[in-house]
């Protein structure tokens, strides 16, 4: 299992501060996780399928192609603003 985190407007857009998500031989990767998430729903699909969407494993940032192992913790969020 790997804990998934929604932090700022994704958490408010999705209505899910968290969930946990079985890993496995076919679906272990960012790529993939966003690739199930997606299909919850259009919400879903507009959220993951953003290529401004930022994500870290174990607060580290990390691309798409970072591979997951069991208790992990992902955490997806917008692109940081300030000023």
């Amino acid at each position: 299992m790997i804990k998934v985190l929604f932090f700022a407007a994704i958490r408010e857009q999705l209505d899910c501060e968290e969930l946990e998500l079985k890993l496995n031989a076919e679906a272990n990767t960012i790529c993939d996780i966003k690739a199930s998430l997606s299909e919850k729903g259009a919400d879903w699909q507009k959220v993951f399928t953003d290529p401004t969407l930022l994500v870290a494993v174990n607060q580290t940032m990390v691309d798409d192609a970072q591979s997951l192992k069991s208790n992990d913790t992902v955490a997806f969020f917008p692109p940081v603003t300030g000023g």
